[in-house]
């Protein structure tokens, strides 16, 4: 992440302020994505993205910061009004590919504002929401797209940070955070759904176990979310679960899901990603395995394939740079 720091003169015309600055950061994709899917019409295209996060905080003379995140971003297919599944994007389906319905394209998203000191953090706005920023809920970050994200238990059923929309800044979002040693606490809250979760963690021996709750009005939404991660030998395992509405069975859009991933060194620069999920409402078991190899500066070669429990292979192979 590349820093640009101002005057504070530059930036407030208000004496008192001890410190502002301001950082661009984030990150850009390109390569090929394959998609099988039940019309038998299997496709291959281009799949792209460009990631512009730009953080703003400025410091009182209490030691309190205050600060802002905003992004633009722009996905190869934001011709069309889609959203993007994985980290920090709004709930959907597919990266790229049969998303729903809701404002996409280049411009500046929902703002997350936060005051912060010491351990404790308040937000507002666009929040990051409990559940999404829950140890294990993430557990890997698949090829170079996520390729479905089935291995994300709570399945994007609670509040979550919209790259590409307001999230719950257009639903009255909040939350706090605490952190003291080992010990993250989060508790978010929204009127989507009249959401209201929270999750504990905890760092032990190597080990994070996590615990999330959530009430909400949706019967779909997550209502338990547990995790546990840390190194099993040369691997990084982590187990994951969530209880995701009723447990109606397959075909159903609700239930349990199980989720097992783990993450091995094969070298020096490169890395590999497993996972095995499972949940009430896929019609099959989903796996996936991936590569991913540093070119340094920034840079790496991704791609990977999953088997999804909806039965149906994608497969992506690219480049990604940070910045």
């Amino acid at each position: 992440m590349k820093k640009v720091l101002f005057a504070t003169t530059a930036l407030v015309a208000t004496a008192g302020v001890a410190a502002a600055d301001v950082t661009f950061g984030g990150y850009g994709r390109v390569g090929v994505l394959y998609n099988e899917n039940a019309t038998g019409t299997d496709e291959t295209n281009v799949t792209s993205r460009f990631r512009l996060q730009i953080d703003a905080t400025a410091e009182s003379d209490m030691g309190v910061t205050f600060g802002a995140r905003a992004r633009i971003q722009q996905n190869n297919t934001d011709n069309t009004p889609t959203y993007s599944v994985g980290p920090d994007n709004t709930a959907g389906t597919a990266d790229d590919i049969n998303g729903a319905s809701g404002p996409s394209g280049t411009g500046i998203n929902g703002v997350r504002f936060f005051a912060r000191s010491g351990g404790l953090e308040v937000g507002v706005g666009n929040i990051f929401g409990a559940l999404e920023f829950m140890p294990g809920m993430y557990p890997i970050d698949l090829g170079l797209t996520g390729l479905g994200y089935d291995y994300t238990a709570f399945n994007f059923r609670g509040d979550a940070y919209s790259s590409g929309g307001n999230g719950a800044a257009g639903s009255n979002g909040v939350e706090v955070l605490y952190s003291m040693g080992d010990l993250s606490v989060h508790v978010s809250a929204s009127d989507t759904n009249n959401r209201v979760a929270a999750f504990a963690a905890y760092t032990f021996s190597g080990y994070t176990v996590a615990l999330g709750l959530q009430d909400s009005d949706s019967a779909s939404d997550t209502e338990v979310a547990f995790s546990v991660g840390g190194n099993v030998g040369p691997a990084a395992l982590t187990f994951a679960y969530a209880k995701n509405g009723d447990d109606t069975g397959v075909g159903t859009t609700t239930g349990d899901h199980y989720v097992l991933a783990a993450k091995f060194d094969v070298g020096a620069a490169t890395d590999v990603e497993v996972y095995v999920a499972d949940a009430d409402y896929f019609t099959d078991t989903s796996y996936g395995v991936d590569f991913n190899h540093d070119l340094g500066g920034g840079t790496s070669l991704r791609g990977g394939v999953a088997s999804r429990g909806n039965g149906f292979v994608r497969a992506d192979l690219g480049v990604r740079f940070n910045f």
